[in-house]
């Protein structure tokens, strides 16, 4: 995903000078074409995240359109003051970028895990929260908050992410992606965990069941109608995300679901428990011991479907 949004920043920046680019001493090897093109848009602000997220938000307020960009927790957590006062408190045209959102850097330990940082910035007043799925929409997301007013987070993946789209989607910011139609249950994913969706889908419909799979890129605003009608059209719904079952993708549907009138549905989360994860390994591995890979979650799913479906 990082690739796609490098690509589609050098596009944006071409078409729009105030496009900037401040990154926290890193992204070496992806940055360094943007550098060469546009060096008077580009800034390395060091190893220094608070003060690069006040240079943008300066940058901002004097009419750039500034992206931030840093690993994991250290573009968010570290620099969550600036983010909040200077950033958000003026409605300031920064797009905060986060590379490595929830286990893509299991091997570095818990303090490069991204596994609260939906829950936080979901929090913030005018913040704009994407969680694209796969580089196409990686790249999509991408133009879409720079052309945007405010301020905007965009969480992506580390690199090697598979295209899931078989053609371009109908993006839009707060509107769901329909990737697989079905009315037996739905499935709503965010960011990585798109890919083991449509596979889990694919594994029920050899079991006769069929599951619809939304691609809720845009975490907030959510997309409340999408949500609702699957609630109406489906006999349940499962959420699906690398980060804390707490305050992410599944807290956020529950809220469209508990404030629907005339919705009564099942409805159960999938993520990763409120623990600091003590494990080292390879996102894939991690994913497997938290219950978050295309087995662990159909054998979570199998007695809910039974359940409903006979």
């Amino acid at each position: 995903m990082r690739t796609a949004f490098f690509r589609k920043l050098l596009d944006l920046a071409a078409q729009d000078e105030r496009i900037n680019l401040v990154v926290g001493d890193l992204g070496f090897g992806l940055v360094e074409p943007f550098v060469e093109r546009f060096p008077q848009q580009f800034l390395n602000a060091g190893v220094a995240e608070q003060n690069m997220t006040g240079v943008a938000a300066g940058m901002a307020l004097s009419g750039k359109v500034v992206f931030t960009y840093s690993i994991a927790n250290f573009p968010v957590l570290r620099c969550l003051e600036q983010i909040r006062n200077d950033v958000c408190y003026h409605r300031a045209n920064v797009k905060v970028v986060s590379v490595g959102g929830g286990l893509c850097y299991g091997s570095l330990g818990m303090t490069h895990h991204s596994t609260e940082d939906i829950a936080v910035m979901r929090s913030l007043p005018e913040m704009t929260v994407v969680a694209p799925g796969d580089p196409l929409e990686a790249e999509l997301a991408t133009a879409a908050v720079a052309e945007m007013e405010g301020p905007a987070y965009l969480r992506l993946g580390r690199a090697g992410e598979p295209t899931v789209h078989q053609e371009q989607p109908d993006f839009q910011l707060g509107r769901a992606i329909l990737v697989r139609q079905g009315y037996d249950w739905t499935l709503i994913a965010t960011g990585g965990m798109l890919q083991t969706a449509v596979k889990v889908a694919g594994r029920l419909a050899d079991e006769n069941v069929e599951v619809r799979v939304l691609s809720m890129h845009t975490l907030k605003p959510i997309d409340r109608d999408a949500v609702v009608e699957a609630a109406e059209q489906t006999r349940g719904i499962v959420t699906l995300e690398e980060h804390s079952v707490i305050g992410g993708l599944g807290s956020a549907v529950a809220e469209v679901l508990a404030e629907a009138d005339g919705v009564s549905v099942p409805f159960k989360r999938i993520g990763l428990p409120s623990v600091f994860c003590s494990d080292v390994g390879t996102q894939d591995y991690l994913r497997q011991i938290h219950g978050l890979s295309e087995e662990e979650i159909v054998k979570t799913l199998r007695p809910m479907l039974k359940s409903t479906l006979g």
